[in-house]
């Protein structure tokens, strides 16, 4: 829980940022064109601020997996939990291998979500 709401934050900031930055044009425009406030959020305002949007998606799967090994302190009970272990125990094999997959998940997960910003940046 606790994870998820230090995590939340990046996410927050870059959609209102996301939001905040649509050109004024735009929305004038949308509201021209008869487009209601929910349409014009969903139709014009959503996709033009997709890439903060996915940028604050990423941020919180980042910030989200650098706080695994802080919340092992205490006493939660999964990656995070084997590097603590390791620093507890001083063993270098146990720590390196934590931490090596500790990075592969944060750098497959990252690469999933550009994938997937790519995917939708062709799409336009």
């Amino acid at each position: 829980m606790a994870i998820s709401l230090y995590a939340v934050v990046p996410a927050i900031r870059y959609t209102e940022a996301g939001l905040r930055s649509v050109s004024t044009n735009l929305l004038e425009t949308a509201t021209q064109l008869g487009c209601t406030p929910l349409q014009s959020m969903v139709l014009v305002q959503l996709p033009t601020a997709r890439p903060a949007l996915l940028l604050g998606l990423n941020q919180v799967v980042m910030a989200a997996i650098t706080m695994l090994p802080v919340a092992a302190t205490v006493g939660t009970s999964e990656l995070g939990q084997q590097i603590y272990i390791a620093l507890g125990k001083a063993d270098a094999g146990l720590g390196i291998t934590a931490g090596v997959v500790f990075c592969l998940v944060a750098i497959n997960l990252d690469r999933i979500l550009r994938g997937v910003a790519e995917r939708l940046r062709s799409t336009k």
